[in-house]
């Protein structure tokens, strides 16, 4: 890795991220929630820095975590199934991506959210098979736990998550004493630290550890015990559903030697982990070798992710991607793309919009075609959506999208603005679609995008603009939902410009071959002014929808825009959760929590009622708990009234709960 780049960025992932964090800091620190960091045991000499809290991994448990509750996950990791690819050169099997992402500080890292939309809300989780919540540094800590929303998001889309374990090299504050105290091993020869990380990925619902070990000075007796260690929380990952990945640095002989290939130096550490993260420095002789010697190990040489460092240069990053993901033979290994994020961190702060960080994003995930279906063959970039075939995860009624991508510039309910303020959340994005955009007409294509100058719900739509002089079909999501007799599909929609003839398109089978079109039957949608919602009878069809869009017919420019999607048997209301009570409160910051409504629910959210009557949305999230800071009296009202919903997949809401919190 890149320590230098790493630890400047942070510094400025800080700074651009989370304006004003360190002046509220000051007055909430009690109160305000933030993901959680350890080091292995022993701290560093000193104190720590302002906003900085210093822990021992050893002396962590569940019971004595008084911020548990805002950082464990919610979502359970969901199956998810591979659909006829988008293009031919799109290989389903073989290659997979590995995302090594860091998206905030490691300190002063809220948990749920904060009140900007300029957040880095990944949504192409279709091409992702790993994703490693990445940070550390020797100042503040050197375990990360990752945020409950990222959690939530990727197991929605099937993605597991994995903490990150950095111990970084000496010339940046690395202290080989961090590496011993994690290997140390008790009067029975167990190694402790190994437990608690399984015990903290438990907890925190995650899935797992990255375990990146960069500190130099180490020995034989070092490495031998960085082996056990590594063999201990692989075993008891494993009887947890948990994953390890070793990244390629230290060596069986305890020294740190960077090999950039699979090899007998490092061959023990893979053998007892899940996969291995290759370093930068491989060569296509060393890729190769590298699958030929896991393949004698008796693994996958997909198991295998070749790191490919975008963090300074993004899709202008000169790579041999043939000696990865050649076009014309099997892949060699798989791909671990290091700081992904540039797609938002690039961008100019004036220009850190979310449609145009979704811009960057597709950009980078698509290709400079902007279409899987059509990869653009003089691209020198190749876009993980040219090499691997993506994944979906919609398999079971209901179900529900308002497109909601995590972030925005207001939050929409029924079409209404409930609150002006911006924000991001991740652990609220839906399951979107997985092929960003796929757009199908012998005309014109138009512009395909998630939009946020108007939504349904949440923060965002689906907004189609340009000319539409021939049939224009917009794949939305790969699905295997079976079809029933009541089975019914809403389209919740609006025409903004021009005169649009709208269709539902179901398939009910896959494409006759990779890059073909799904065979859509379509289906007439009613039309109207405003926002509509058009209910469609799935009559004459049968059997299981693999692939829903919709067509548009028109004749010159449009605009249209998709603000919801949803597919379902029976319509059902969530019950209501109870228990809703204020938990600590300082002026108008408070924490909150309450019991679970029984049955499914897909989020909660939370509504201040105003004394003229009005409802403002205040935030939403997957957790038994929130935090909401800043409040202050409004309209001469002696007590503040919040209100909590259940939301469930068909985003109908629950019967509220309330409590009041007085001035």
């Amino acid at each position: 890795m890149n320590p230098t780049r790493r630890t400047v960025l942070l510094a400025a992932t800080a700074t651009a991220l989370l304006p004003g964090l360190q002046a509220k800091a000051a007055t909430a620190t009690a109160l305000q929630p933030y993901a959680t960091y350890w080091y292995p045991d022993s701290l560093p000499s000193g104190t720590p820095g302002t906003g900085i809290t210093w822990r021992s991994l050893k002396a962590w448990r569940a019971a004595d975590d008084a911020d548990l509750a805002f950082n464990a996950a919610a979502v359970p990791l969901a199956a998810r199934f591979t659909p006829t690819p988008a293009n031919p050169t799109a290989r389903a099997g073989e290659a997979r991506i590995q995302s090594l992402v860091s998206f905030g500080p490691t300190s002063g890292n809220p948990s749920q959210g904060t009140a900007t939309s300029d957040y880095y809300a990944f949504g192409h989780w279709a091409y992702v098979d790993e994703l490693v919540f990445w940070g550390g540094s020797s100042g503040e800590g050197l375990i990360l736990a990752p945020n409950a929303p990222i959690v939530d998001a990727a197991h929605r889309h099937g993605v597991p998550v994995l903490g990150n374990i950095f111990l970084p090299p000496v010339a940046y504050g690395g202290q080989l004493q961090w590496t011993r105290d994690l290997v140390q091993k008790d009067a029975a020869g167990r190694f402790p630290l190994a437990a608690q990380l399984v015990a903290v990925a438990t907890a925190y619902g995650f899935d797992g550890w990255f375990v990146n070990a960069e500190t130099g000075g180490g020995d034989t007796a070092l490495g031998a015990d960085m082996m056990g260690f590594v063999r201990e929380l692989k075993s008891l990952s494993a009887a947890k559903g948990q994953r390890v990945t070793w990244y390629d640095s230290m060596t069986v002989s305890g020294t740190v030697s960077w090999q950039g290939a699979l090899n007998s130096r490092n061959q023990a550490f893979f053998e007892n982990a899940d996969d291995m993260f290759v370093d930068f420095r491989w060569t296509a002789a060393s890729l190769a070798s590298s699958g030929t010697l896991a393949r004698q190990l008796g693994r996958n040489r997909y198991e295998l992710w070749a790191g490919v460092d975008v963090e300074a240069n993004g899709w202008n990053t000169s790579e041999n991607w043939d000696a990865i993901v050649p076009r014309g033979s099997a892949h060699i290994a798989s791909v671990g793309l290091y700081r992904p994020e540039w797609t938002r961190n690039h961008l100019p702060s004036d220009q850190r919009s979310p449609k145009d960080f979704h811009a960057a994003d597709d950009r980078f995930w698509t290709g400079r075609s902007l279409d899987p279906s059509r990869p653009d063959a003089t691209d020198t970039w190749r876009a993980p959506a040219v090499s691997v075939a993506d994944r979906s995860t919609v398999t079971a009624v209901p179900f529900a999208s308002v497109f909601n991508t995590g972030h925005g510039l207001r939050w929409y309910e029924d079409g209404v603005v409930t609150s002006d303020a911006a924000w991001n959340h991740l652990g609220l994005q839906d399951r979107l679609p997985s092929r960003q955009w796929v757009v199908r007409t012998a005309g014109a294509r138009p512009t395909v995008s998630f939009d946020f100058a108007d939504a349904w719900r949440g923060g965002s739509s689906v907004l189609v603009s340009g000319s539409v002089d021939e049939p224009v079909t917009v794949d939305l999501h790969a699905t295997r939902l079976p079809i029933g007799e009541d089975t019914v599909v809403e389209l919740t929609h609006r025409t903004d410009a021009g005169a649009v003839g709208v269709e539902l398109a179901v398939a009910t089978a896959e494409p006759s071959a990779p890059g073909a079109a799904p065979p859509y039957t379509f289906l007439p949608v009613n039309a109207g002014d405003g926002w509509r919602t058009s209910t469609v009878r799935l009559t004459g069809l049968s059997g299981t929808v693999h692939a829903l869009g919709v067509r548009l017919t028109g004749s010159g420019s449009v605009t249209w825009r998709l603000g919801g999607l949803a597919v379902y048997d029976t319509r059902r209301t969530p019950a209501a959760p109870s228990g809703l009570r204020v938990t600590a409160a300082s002026g108008g910051d408070l924490r909150l929590a309450w019991n679970p409504a029984p049955g499914a629910v897909r989020h909660y959210t939370l509504h201040r009622l105003l004394p003229d009557g009005t409802r403002r949305f205040l935030g939403g999230t997957c957790q038994r708990a929130y935090f909401l800071g800043g409040l202050r009296p409004e309209q001469g009202e002696r007590e503040a009234r919040l209100e909590l919903r259940a939301v469930g997949e068909l985003y109908t809401s629950s019967d509220p709960v309330t409590v009041t919190h007085a001035w």
